[in-house]
Parts: structure tokens; sequence; C-alpha cells
């Protein structure tokens, strides 16, 4: 681990003294002290508070030996684009294999999206979803299947069950794209994205129905995506008509229109005459 090595060096690149960082946490600068020589170990609490006040995820400030990076990814770092992004080793996903050692699709139903919250990174809690196959799909990539709730996403609907392929590098989002995004905060969620991780390091979110308006969320933020592959539903998605019938059916209804401004106008002309 390069906890003790890295905070020394985050702080010391800030200009920042074991004071100045012992006040900003709460922490004795003794205490703070025997982090930094490695004769203490910190809790998960104080681990959270380390990455909320340098703004970089956990398994970062454990795993990646930060003096180690270039200036310009240190400068990517420190504008909250956390090299975790890239999608190193160092974010494992929780998964399960069948009899043959090849990767399960597991099932999240709905019921199961709350546990989904704590559990995702536990794999006695992913080892309990229930699993099936889809012949159809790679089985050199890693997919999961979510249950949709709610009418964000109509015309698919709700209810419907959406299969994503893990995605290790966010760069790789396309925007425009739909996505599935799982954070802490929201949750699963299922939505088209604009990608703006190199610019502001934030995700867009955007819902198809035009009622539902986009927001965003930071990388830092965000747990596990997954690219959409498709959906499996009961229900068929309402119809849409072609182009063509479309217009057909607009210039339908100008016609109509103007059948019946012309019989009113004729009603009121006669009305006039009787007067």
């Amino acid at each position: 681990m390069y906890f003790a090595s890295n905070i020394k060096f985050l702080r010391k690149r800030r200009g920042r003294t074991q004071d100045d960082v012992a006040f900003a946490l709460n922490l004795k600068r003794s205490t703070l002290s025997g982090y930094e020589n490695g004769v203490a170990q910190p809790g998960i609490e104080i681990l959270i508070s380390f990455s909320g006040y340098f703004n970089i995820s956990i398994d970062t400030i454990l795993k990646l030996d930060i003096s180690k990076l270039s200036e310009s990814q240190l400068g990517e770092l420190e504008r909250g684009y956390d090299a975790y992004v890239k999608g190193s080793n160092l974010r494992v996903l929780a998964t399960t294999v069948n009899s043959r050692n090849r990767e399960n699709i597991e099932l999240v139903p709905e019921k199961a999206k709350a546990g989904y919250t704590t559990g995702y990174a536990d794999p006695e809690y992913i080892g309990e979803l229930p699993v099936f196959t889809l012949p159809f799909l790679s089985d050199k990539k890693k997919y999961r299947t979510f249950q949709l709730k709610g009418d964000s996403m109509l015309p698919i609907p709700d209810g419907s069950w959406v299969t994503g392929e893990y995605l290790q590098d966010w760069m790789d989002i396309i925007s425009g794209k739909a996505y599935i995004v799982f954070t802490l905060d929201d949750g699963i969620v299922f939505k088209v994205v604009e990608n703006n991780l190199k610019k502001d390091g934030k995700l867009v979110l955007y819902s198809l129905n035009p009622v539902y308006e986009p927001y965003e969320v930071h990388v830092n933020e965000v747990k596990e995506i997954w690219k959409f592959v498709n959906y499996i539903s009961s229900e068929l998605p309402d119809p849409v008509l072609p182009e063509k019938q479309l217009m057909q059916a607009v210039a339908g209804m100008k016609h109509d229109l103007q059948r019946i401004k012309a019989r009113l106008g004729s009603e009121i002309s006669d009305i006039d005459e009787e007067k």
C-alpha cells in the first residue's frame, strides 16, 4: 500500500503543513504524522476523510504510487479526473462463473437494487443473485442485467430487463449512447450519457422521456458503468408512425381542419342572413 507516502506527497505538493491537514480532518498532528510515517494504520472513516480532502478515490490513495505519475497525470488528478477512471487493475468487479468457468450474467431485479448499493463489491452478495446466459453474447465480455423502473426511458417500458456490458475504461463512453450508471447516491440508473470527463470530470445523464431534465454526476461519485446491449420486455413499446405515414396523417388533419373552418364559416353566414 502507498497510503503513507501518498498523503505525505499530496500534502507537500499542495503546500500544506501537518497542522493544516490535521486541523482540516479533525485529527491530532501526531496522529497524522503516524499515518505519514507508516507507524499507524487508518480505519475506513479516516480513509474516507482523506479521500474527500484530496478529492481522490480510496483505491488510488491506497494502491497507486502517486509520486510516479507524470506532471500531466498529476494535473488531471488534481482537477478531479481520478486515475480510477481509466479502469486499471485497481477496479475489481465482483462476479460469478458457471461450471465451465465462463462468466454468468447476474440478474439484479428491482427488489434487489437497494442491496446492490452496499453489496455491489461483495462476492457473497453477487453470488446470491440469480444468473442466466444469452448465447448470442460474447463469452469474452462481462454482462449484467438490471430491471428498469419508471418511465424515464420510454418507449422502453417500465419493468424491462436491461443488459449492459461492463465498461472498464470510462474514457470509452460515447456521447449519445445509452449506459447503465451506478452511483451510491442515485443507485442504478439507465440513461443516455454525454461524456465530459476530459473537460470537467463529469457525465451528463439524459432520459429518453423529455419530461425528465438532464443532470450531471461527477466521476468520483460513479462506481460502475455498463454499456447498453439490449433489453427484454413482455410489453410492446408504443408504436411510432413511419415518417411518410406521419406526414400523411398531418396532411389529413390539416384537410379536416380546413373543412371544419369552411363549414363553420358557412353556418355563421347563414346566421347573419337570418338576422
